[in-house]
């Protein structure tokens, strides 16, 4: 029943309603006159019955049109008179037997009706008694009955009357229009759409969904503006739609609205907004569904952005593509088809020719065009996927095509043809093999042994140089566990290694290992995982080198080393025994001759004294000498001791302990750096090269100047002096032990050798820029991280 002819039938019952209710009103009037009457009516209580009797006659006559039942009944419902309706309604004639009233109540309204009786005897009347009653043959009837009470003359009541109206068929309306209020109600409040209602474009109610969907409460939304929440996304269109709703012209319409959320984000919803009229069109609803589509449209546009892409990508992609419909008709291709087959129109304008006819037309473009056709044929009989089908083109190309059938639930709706061109990755691939063939070939005669295994040690391959190595043959060792045919000396050392290839770990190793012959060889391994096309390590492969000699030669170089390091300790030792033993006899020539200057001065005459003079001199310069040569005996043995060095300090230390004439003079920077050196090596380094400079000047004003620049990984010193001067051919010379310039009687020559090993040690290096007569640099380098 929809709700038009649940709207009917209210509109008719209320029509009956008022109907009915001017009737009762009627009999009420009419019964209180005849309830008149028969008050003044001044009988016995023994004529009672007559007079009712007599009465009834005539209420007969007056209510014998009433189409409602009518009934008098005595207070304890026996019936005492009724008209035709009610025994037409009742199903019983009261002439013909006695009944009580109580029989028909249903037992759920028999207290009820008990409660409604003494109601009635109290307040004189009884209005609108609603009650189930049953009738004899069973059937269940809804009643609504007004009745009054009848009184005697002494105004006692004796009797009662009343008008049964049938309510059954409103009452089914009634429960019917309830059960399908119950059913809307439902319906609309667990709809997953917003429904609202309102009255000239003011909120009246809303669903839950609707108030979810925005963040409020319910009462939040009650009695304000639609407008104020909303807005449509086509404003022109939408008022123009509203206009033509309230001229009545249309009843509903669909646009997207945007709907303001209490938090004060969006969402965008389809709307149907429908008109509703009332009865009299006097008052106008409207009802608004409310469909949330943000997810839709963001999932439409994310759709859109990835369709442009697909078609982006398919236009733009190195493999021509054909998409054929299932009637065999082209749906879509790309630039890269058409590059492929010649042809001269845009992928757009081939969308819908019959591939058919194609194959016919480009069939020349094949070395075999009969068998491209029906290979073709062959592939859409059986409708099964083909990948990688090679076609030679005459022009020499080959292009690999591939098939694939598309359905949908096993319906056929096409399929897709793929051209690749792989002329070069195919003669790639050729000479790919050839090198492949070339390179075995190598691995097979190197000299280098070259062995494969697997996860489980078994060797898989090896080349002839690793047999001639090992001893064993090809065929002794394909299919052998490596670590048990091979006698290693340390087997625990290639369980680690198996082990680390595992992991996937590539090193170098050297073991010892014993051959087919028993004989130990040195072996250098270079072992690394092997993978296969998932990444997944299916072995590893050693590279194998007899270092067997190279050992023997390691073996026989750490001996000579040792040698070597014993000599360079007795040398040391021998320097320091012989700077003692020479010391001590110059120690005493001098104390001697000190002895003869003083003890004899009166004595000796000028020639004695210079002899004397001359030989403490001699004494001194040999006694430099020993201590210059026990200095560069110890330049390049002693350990470093590394710490930070200020320079400023040891240049300072210098100028106050070496002699400087008095015409000289020493300049140095403000600051010098600090660097990380052996202090004592460093003041050595300075002090020779400007004990050097300063004694090596002969004009009248000296100039000694110390001098330094950054120069990335190493510092670079120069001391620059204005003197003599160094002849070219000593520029090198110098640096080598005992070569001095001159006769200076007072040099060594073993200082700048001193220089140069120790600026050797710090991975730098010492040389020298002169000029003879102008002057001299000397400049040398120390690297800042030397360790």
């Amino acid at each position: 029943m929809d709700n038009k002819e649940v709207l009917l039938l209210k509109k008719a019952l209320e029509r009956q309603k008022k109907a009915r209710k001017q009737a009762e009103n009627i009999l009420e009037e009419k019964s209180k006159e005849l309830y008149d009457v028969t008050s003044h009516l001044r009988e016995t209580n023994s004529k009672l019955e007559n007079l009712l009797s007599e009465k009834t006659s005539e209420l007969d006559g007056i209510f014998i049109n009433i189409i409602d039942p009518y009934v008098v009944m005595d207070l304890q419902f026996n019936v005492i008179n009724m008209n035709r309706s009610a025994k037409e309604f009742l199903q019983f004639d009261h002439n013909d037997k006695v009944v009580n009233l109580s029989q028909f109540i249903h037992p759920d309204f028999m207290e009820y009706t008990q409660e409604s009786m003494r109601s009635m005897i109290e307040v004189g009347s009884l209005k609108n008694y609603r009650a189930k009653i049953i009738l004899d043959n069973g059937v269940e009837k809804w009643v609504q009955i007004n009745a009054s009470l009848v009184y005697d003359k002494n105004q006692r009541p004796i009797a009662a009357q009343g008008i049964i109206r049938d309510i059954t068929q409103e009452s089914e309306v009634k429960r019917l229009v309830a059960e399908q209020k119950a059913q809307l109600d439902i319906i609309v409040e667990n709809s997953p759409l917003g429904i609202v209602l309102a009255v000239d474009g003011v909120i009246l109610k809303t669903n839950n969904t609707f108030v979810d969907m925005l963040g409020y409460h319910e009462s939040g939304l009650k009695n304000i503006s639609f407008k104020s929440i909303s807005e449509p996304e086509n404003v022109a269109d939408s008022l123009n739609q509203l206009d033509e709703m309230c001229a009545g012209r249309i009843e509903k319409f669909t646009e997207i609205w945007k709907f303001a959320r209490k938090d004060g984000s969006t969402i965008m919803a389809k709307t149907r907004i429908s008109a509703i009229h009332d009865d009299h069109r006097k008052k106008d609803y409207q009802v608004a569904i409310i469909e949330d589509i943000s997810h839709q449209l963001e999932a439409d546009r994310k759709l859109e952005a990835s369709q442009n892409r697909l078609a982006a990508l398919i236009s733009n992609l190195q493999t021509g593509v054909l998409l054929e419909d299932e009637e065999g008709k082209i749906a879509l291709t790309n630039q890269k088809f058409c590059d492929l087959f010649h042809i001269k129109q845009s992928p757009k304008n081939i969308i819908g020719v019959d591939c058919a006819e194609s194959e016919e037309e480009y069939k020349k473009y094949f070395k075999s065009p009969k068998s491209f056709v029906s290979r073709i044929e062959e592939i859409l009989t059986k409708k099964e996927t083909v990948l990688a089908d090679e076609l030679e083109m005459i022009d020499g190309r080959i292009l690999a095509r591939d098939f694939i059938p598309i359905d949908n639930d096993g319906d056929y709706k096409g399929h897709l043809w793929a051209y690749q061109d792989i002329t070069i990755s195919k003669n790639y691939r050729k000479n790919l093999e050839n090198q492949r063939e070339k390179y075995s070939s190598i691995i097979a005669n190197m000299n280098l042994g070259l062995v494969e295994v697997d996860n489980d040690d078994v060797i898989q391959m090896v080349n002839q140089s690793f047999c001639s190595m090992c001893g064993f043959k090809k065929e002794d060792l394909i299919g052998q566990i490596a670590s048990q045919t091979i006698k290693f000396k340390d087997g625990s050392l290639i369980e680690k290694k198996n082990e680390n290839r595992l992991g996937g770990v590539s090193d170098s190793y050297e073991v010892e290992v014993y051959n087919k012959n028993n004989s130990i060889r040195h072996w250098l391994i270079s072992g690394a995982p092997r993978y296969d096309d998932t990444g997944a390590v299916i072995g590893s492969i050693g590279i194998h080198l007899d270092i067997t000699d190279q050992k023997l030669l390691e073996l026989q170089k750490e001996k000579l080393l040792k040698d070597l390091e014993n000599s360079n300790q007795g040398l040391q030792e021998y320097a320091h025994i012989v700077s003692h033993d020479l010391k001590s006899p110059l120690r005493s020539i001098s104390a001697l001759a000190t002895w003869l200057s003083d003890d004899y001065k009166d004595v000796l005459d000028e020639g004695g004294k210079q002899n004397l003079e001359l030989m403490q001199e001699k004494v001194a310069s040999m006694d430099k000498l020993i201590h210059g040569i026990l200095e560069y005996s110890t330049a390049n043995s002693s350990d470093l001791d590394d710490s930070k060095v200020d320079l400023n300090e040891v240049i300072n230390d210098i100028g106050e302990t070496i002699y400087i004439p008095e015409h000289v003079k020493l300049v140095i920077p403000e600051t010098l750096p600090i660097i990380m050196a052996d202090r004592i090596k460093v003041h050595q380094v300075f002090q020779n090269i400007i004990g050097n400079a300063v004694v090596h000047i002969e004009r009248e004003v000296g100039l000694v100047e110390v001098l330094y620049k950054d120069d990335g990984e190493f510092w670079q010193f120069t001391i620059s002096d204005n003197g003599v001067g160094i002849p070219e051919e000593y520029h090198k010379k110098i640096f080598d032990i005992f070569q001095s310039i001159g006769n200076n009687e007072r040099s060594t020559g073993i200082g700048l050798s001193i220089v140069k090993k120790i600026v050797d040690r710090y991975q730098g290096s010492v040389w020298v820029d002169s000029v003879v007569g102008e002057g001299t640099q000397f400049h040398f380098t120390i690297k800042k991280n030397h360790n």
